[in-house]
């Protein structure tokens, strides 16, 4: 056997090996060479076979026909650009007259298969340009963030979408939302990275978790204001509610509207004040929402509406405050009581995790996205973390979390301990750090601690 061909063979099996234990590895030293080969070679057969050309135009058959040459062929889309990325490749298209958007998405599927791609998903640009996305490998199996990140003030990356993109939760833009899930499919995973990309930025975090505290207590060094039973949670919810109406009382006291002062500059919400007396943003945190709702007695049923109306108020009215509302639960319907549709009508992002009905899909996509109601239901039980994210537009995505420990996320949230605002509306509510026990920074990574000798 001679070098060259044995050469060959340890590039082969490298190869195999790299596609088999690290498809990404994989990808960025061999499958992104072959796939841009493949899309170039075979990309007018696949248009053609696709549906996705269009006959030729009448002025070319004249002139075919005036100068006897051969019937000009179908046109495919034109590509403007092919551009490969660090999980698959972004194709650009030119649509030609007479073609539509719709076209090819309804085509993505068989370009998958033709391409020799893992997923591909497409969405229009601009009238007559669409981009078509393509992953080389299953992003979601085994989710890797990238090193680089656009970060914004109450932006945070959270999730890996199916097509490789970040997926942001952006408060500026989406207020508020509804995470849903059943147990066990990782809505506690979802939330620790939601705070931990929060954690570094000047935010108040609030939580209100009613399961003692189990999922957010440990993390209290980076809270503002904690509350662990229905009962603290709706004194808790009161403040904020006051505290939304002072916040209102001092933009009212800052709009500067006079004849010489732009548009753009009268303030109308938090954003619009100057940065030395803007208060701080904040973001309240329901952990299993539906324990706020439910009651036995006369005096808990006032309670719960009493608690449901503050949500409302703060869903309603608290963006120009720069109050923002993240809602989880495993149910979210109307058997909870009065009001709660009116607070699911005010939650404009949704994610939903494994659920094990349809009706708790519906919950979460029946009224913005009916298409992503199948997609949540088909999340299989072994794949945690994987989840539907939509919003008002009709628009949704598969997304999944990097696994982020309870560990991890107490590490990051007592590195950044030191920007937890003190708002005087909340202080009754910070969570008493002196009998909290000391975490060292290198602790062992694990979720529970060792019972009592």
């Amino acid at each position: 056997m001679t070098w060259p061909t044995l050469l060959l063979l340890l590039v082969v099996a490298a190869a195999g090996l790299l596609r088999w234990r690290r498809p990404a590895w994989y990808w960025l030293t061999f499958g992104v060479t072959f796939a841009i080969l493949r899309v170039l070679v075979c990309y007018t057969s696949v248009m053609e076979a696709c549906d996705l050309t269009v006959p030729p135009s009448r002025w070319r058959l004249a002139l075919a026909r005036t100068f006897d040459r051969p019937a000009p062929e179908h046109r495919a889309p034109r590509i403007l650009r092919l551009r490969p990325t660090r999980t698959g490749l972004v194709l650009r298209l030119k649509l030609r007259p007479g073609q539509d958007a719709f076209d090819v998405a309804a085509a993505s599927d068989r370009l998958r298969h033709s391409f020799g791609m893992y997923g591909v998903t497409s969405r229009e640009l601009r009238s007559g340009v669409v981009e078509l996305r393509m992953t080389g490998y299953d992003v979601l199996k085994r989710v890797q963030m990238p090193a680089k990140v656009d970060t914004r003030p109450m932006r945070v990356p959270v999730a890996l979408r199916a097509d490789g993109s970040v997926h942001y939760r952006d408060y500026r833009v989406v207020p508020h939302g509804l995470t849903l899930g059943a147990t066990e499919s990782g809505k506690s995973v979802y939330q620790r990275n939601l705070v931990a990309g929060l954690a570094p930025q000047q935010v108040a975090l609030v939580g209100i978790d009613c399961k003692q505290g189990v999922e957010l207590f440990p993390l209290a060094r980076r809270f503002s204001a904690l509350a662990d039973n229905p009962d603290s949670a709706l004194e808790l919810l009161e403040a904020l509610v006051s505290h939304m109406a002072d916040v209102y009382q001092l933009i009212r006291s800052e709009q500067r509207i006079t004849a010489d002062v732009p548009d753009a500059e009268i303030a109308a919400d938090i954003w619009d004040l100057p940065e030395d007396i803007r208060p701080v943003p904040i973001v309240v945190l329901v952990d299993e929402v539906a324990e706020l709702a439910l009651f036995t007695t006369k005096e808990e049923e006032k309670r719960r509406d009493r608690i449901i109306t503050a949500l409302v108020r703060l869903a309603q009215l608290g963006r120009a405050a720069g109050i923002y509302l993240e809602i989880c639960g495993q149910r979210f319907g109307s058997e909870l009581g009065k009001g709660i549709t009116m607070l699911r009508a005010q939650l404009t992002g949704r994610t939903a995790h494994r659920v094990n009905d349809e009706t708790s899909a519906n919950m979460a996509f029946g009224d913005i996205a009916p298409d992503a109601v199948l997609a949540a239901i088909q999340i299989p039980a072994e794949i945690r973390g994987l989840a539907i994210a939509g919003d008002s537009t009709g628009g949704w995505h598969r997304i999944r979390a990097p696994h982020t420990s309870l560990r991890q996320a107490v590490n990051v949230c007592n590195k950044y301990a030191h920007l937890t605002p003190d708002l005087p509306a909340l202080a009754p509510f910070r969570p008493a750090l002196g009998t909290l026990a000391p975490v060292p920074a290198q602790a062992p990574a694990v979720e529970s601690a060792p019972a009592a000798a």
